[in-house]
């Protein structure tokens, strides 16, 4: 199944081409035909979609591949999420460690203003929780909840996984 989904990645990057791929935000793609454009931006999603899942599931072989054709490692996705707070969220260790160096931003934060450590202290990922806390983000940074992560831990219960003292 992997390789099924790989090939299907690199056929569209092929047929598609990494120019319009790998922005970051949406695309805006002149085309004459309107089908064409929905089936274009149809085809974008489904690789973010992809990417995400690869994200979701540890799947560190498609994340790379991903990752070695330039696809924009701090893509959000519809639900304004990026693949570290999906990895973290989801308990992907190596998977979070691998996008960690590929450069992923771990202060990054999704409409709620939470970043990828919220997500590693809420399902109590405290070894995913110690490797993003030791990315440094600003120590001020707060959620649309009004708490820092400091404070987030907290209330989750999980301040000893960022050795926090209440």
């Amino acid at each position: 199944m992997r390789y099924f989904f790989t090939s299907l990645i690199i056929i569209n990057v092929i047929l598609f081409g990494l120019g319009n791929i790998v922005q970051a935000k949406p695309v805006n793609i002149p085309v004459q035909n309107t089908a064409a454009s929905n089936t274009n931006d149809a085809d974008i999603n489904q690789l973010i979609n992809y990417f995400f899942a690869a994200a979701r599931t540890g799947d560190n072989t498609v994340i790379n591949r991903f990752l070695e054709a330039g696809f924009p490692i701090n893509q959000v996705n519809n639900q304004s999420y990026t693949s570290l707070m999906v990895a973290a969220y989801n308990g992907q260790y190596k998977t979070t460690q691998l996008l960690l160096q590929h450069g992923a931003n771990a202060c990054i934060q999704d409409k709620r203003g939470n970043t990828a450590i919220m997500g590693a202290l809420i399902k109590a990922e405290v070894s995913i929780a110690r490797l993003l806390y030791a990315q440094k983000c600003d120590e001020t940074l707060t959620n649309k909840s009004g708490l820092t992560v400091e404070e987030f831990a907290q209330y989750w219960g999980q301040s000893e996984a960022l050795n926090v003292t209440q």
